[in-house]
């Protein structure tokens, strides 16, 4: 396994329009393909392929400023929404690998940011199990969503560097 994070740029559109999730997984994030488009017309949401060697095998997105602003006061925020696992390469420890190089990542892509937030669904408890398994906190602040209750969690990338 070689995982390595990457912004979106068209030479992996043929890879996201045959990017698969099953109807389970879409009842908690949306398609790469949507949120690319998304993209395009908003400046503070980029798109990250996870990748094993040059094969998308993931897919999430890290939004500034608007998108954090129902879930954190925190300017230095990132949102991390739409984290899936193409279906294909579910159970080989992709999702858990992107999670952990992550902050990595930003701190060298987003230099300024401090914090990433994540809302996860509460029935869906196996991403709940991994984002604190990958050193998100559960501090008790929740939401309602579209789709029910959320469980808002945070990476504190000051705090990060102990995390193996």
């Amino acid at each position: 396994m070689n995982i390595h994070l990457e912004r979106y740029s068209d030479l992996y559109e043929s890879q996201i329009k045959h990017y698969q999730l099953t109807k389970e997984q879409l009842q908690f994030t949306g398609t790469p393909v949507e949120s690319v488009l998304v993209s395009k017309d908003d400046e503070d949401y980029y798109p990250i392929l996870v990748l094993d060697d040059e094969e998308l095998v993931g897919y999430f997105v890290l939004h500034k400023r608007e998108g954090v602003a129902p879930y954190s006061n925190n300017q230095k925020a990132l949102l991390l929404r739409t984290f899936s696992t193409d279906y294909r390469h579910q159970g080989k420890g992709y999702a858990k690998q992107s999670l952990l190089v992550l902050p990595t990542f930003v701190k060298i892509h987003f230099p300024e940011i401090n914090e990433i937030v994540l809302a996860v669904n509460v029935k869906n408890g196996a991403a709940q199990n991994l984002y604190l398994k990958c050193g998100f906190n559960d501090e008790g602040v929740r939401k309602m969503g579209s789709h029910g209750e959320l469980i808002i969690m945070n990476l504190d990338l000051e705090e990060s560097n102990a995390i193996k």
